[in-house]
């Protein structure tokens, strides 16, 4: 376990961005290994809790993979090739899994403003996605009302977690 909080915050970024990367440029279950690799990574070197950590980040799969069903089933997110998705793809909830590391860690601080998750989080969330349609990814079949919604439901969701971490999970906060 790295003791210097620094150096656990940057390497929990490298390893969200690398997770993130790899995810969108190579969608599949390979791919899902790798991320869950990161995921271990972080789990052994970075975490300093990992039994709350592990509870909040399965409450953020969870919560995000409910969100991306949602956003599949209205069709404002799609998957190239597949017509109709019924499920979140493994390496979908992947991401979502490295993600949620980050709010415990490399983007805890933006919990400590009130008003920041609300302007940031739509912006970075329907970014994210737009970014993983340029790369082939998932598709946004209305692309203006893909990522107005997308931004919306990030509104609602990255406030929601932090909440929910700031609520339930107090030893994980800053």
């Amino acid at each position: 376990m790295i003791t210097s909080e620094t150096v656990r915050n940057v390497l929990n970024f490298v390893l969200f961005q690398a997770g993130w990367f790899a995810c969108v440029l190579y969608p599949g279950l390979p791919v899902t290994a790798l991320a869950l690799g990161l995921f271990m990574v972080h789990m052994l070197l970075v975490s300093q809790k990992r039994f709350s950590e592990l509870q909040f980040i399965g409450v953020g799969v969870v919560l995000g993979g409910l969100l991306d069903t949602l956003w599949f089933r209205l069709g404002i997110l799609g998957i190239p090739g597949i017509e109709e998705t019924a499920v979140v793809p493994p390496w979908l909830v992947a991401i979502w899994a490295l993600f949620m590391t980050t709010l415990c860690h490399s983007l805890a601080w933006i919990g400590q403003h009130r008003w920041l998750p609300f302007v940031l989080a739509p912006f970075a969330g329907a970014l994210a996605y737009w970014s993983a349609a340029k790369l082939g990814a998932v598709t946004l079949p209305d692309t203006a009302l893909s990522v107005a919604a997308i931004a919306l439901g990030w509104l609602v969701i990255f406030p929601l977690l932090l909440f929910i971490r700031k609520s339930l999970y107090t030893e994980l906060e800053p």
